[in-house]
């Protein structure tokens, strides 16, 4: 091999290695970024990690939230018609938030069996629902009309209790 040719080799692999480092570190700084959806059976069967910033979703169960009159510490259970998933959040909550809605979460899952979330996501009509948690729906063997009739259904109640006035924390919104 001539010298040229030598020479032109090592500047091609010392690129490709260079691209190679690049790429690694890349890949290995957006890892800690990435959220990954899981749904409350996914993180029952154990497939969602520990500890690590997750995204979950699913209908507010109805009669689950449970509001601390003292702070802003909301606790309410997210499902998806076959398992539950108790939410631990502590801030405000969207204005659209209420049971028999659709929520994603944003979070850490504990050893405990909750999520500690850091941001509540609501729908932002009558009709959204979150495409991640409406295909989680769905994959658990729901159609579209089912949820959103429940979730309608869900809302004619929450609007009852509201113009009756019961003074009920769970449904005030």
């Amino acid at each position: 091999m001539t010298p040229k040719r030598k020479q032109k080799l090592f500047v091609i692999l010392g690129l490709v290695a260079l691209a190679s480092v690049a790429v690694g570190l890349t890949l290995y700084a957006l890892r800690a970024n990435i959220n990954l959806f899981f749904s409350p059976v996914q993180i029952a069967a154990g497939e969602a990690p520990f500890e690590r910033q997750i995204r979950a979703g699913g209908m507010v169960k109805e009669g689950t939230v449970s509001r601390n009159p003292d702070s802003l510490e909301v606790e309410f259970t997210v499902t998806d018609y076959v398992d539950d998933l108790r939410v631990h959040y502590s801030g405000i909550l969207p204005d659209l938030f209420r049971e028999g809605q659709g929520v994603v979460v944003v979070g850490q899952l504990q050893h405990d069996g909750y999520l500690m979330a850091d941001q509540v996501l609501a729908r932002h009509d009558e009709n959204y629902m979150p495409p991640e948690v409406a295909q989680a729906l769905v994959d658990a063997g729901y159609k579209p009309e089912d949820f959103q009739q429940k979730a309608e259904e869900a809302a004619k109640r929450a609007e009852a209790n509201a113009s009756n006035g019961d003074g009920a924390t769970s449904s005030s919104y």
